[in-house]
């Protein structure tokens, strides 16, 4: 298993992961949740302004949010020709994780993990729409973080 992230930035942020420390990152939740096979993911780091609009426009929403993710809708007779599997995009507002990662106490790399995580997740179909599903999404989310030595996130220092 192998997964590529294509990251793509406006550069005002003040720190961004690298490629191979998202890499690193998606390939603990992909072999957290059993997949197997090539993907790629593109990452796309907004400001605020744009991580607004985007929240508005997709999800009625008005406020810049953490990570929005779109699972890709390739027709099987493309994705059939790839040699990997396009999972979808991750935009994420590196703001908005700054900002949550100092009023939470955490550092901003684990933060970033979790978010990158809880995004990937989101492209393999799980959801928090449901008591039941957000439970499921969590102890997941909680195990790759695990195995990447990150503490439980959901444990507010």
């Amino acid at each position: 298993m192998n997964a590529k992230v294509e990251i793509s930035s406006d550069g005002l942020a003040h720190w961004l992961p690298d490629e191979l420390l998202c890499e690193n990152w998606i390939n603990a939740a992909l072999a957290c949740a059993n997949m197997q096979g090539d993907y790629v993911i593109s990452l796309r780091c907004v400001d605020e302004s744009e991580s607004s609009a985007i929240n508005q426009q997709y999800r009625g929403k008005k406020p810049a949010t953490n990570v929005l993710s779109f699972p890709a809708n390739v027709p099987n007779s493309m994705q059939s020709i790839l040699k990997f599997e396009l999972l979808g995009d991750i935009v994420i507002c590196p703001q908005v994780l700054a900002l949550e990662a100092d009023s939470q106490g955490k550092s901003l790399e684990g933060h970033w993990a979790h978010m990158l995580v809880h995004g990937l997740l989101h492209l393999l179909g799980y959801d928090h729409e449901s008591l039941e599903e957000a439970e499921t999404m969590e102890k997941l989310e909680i195990k790759v973080l695990e195995k990447l030595g990150i503490s439980n996130p959901y444990l507010l220092v």
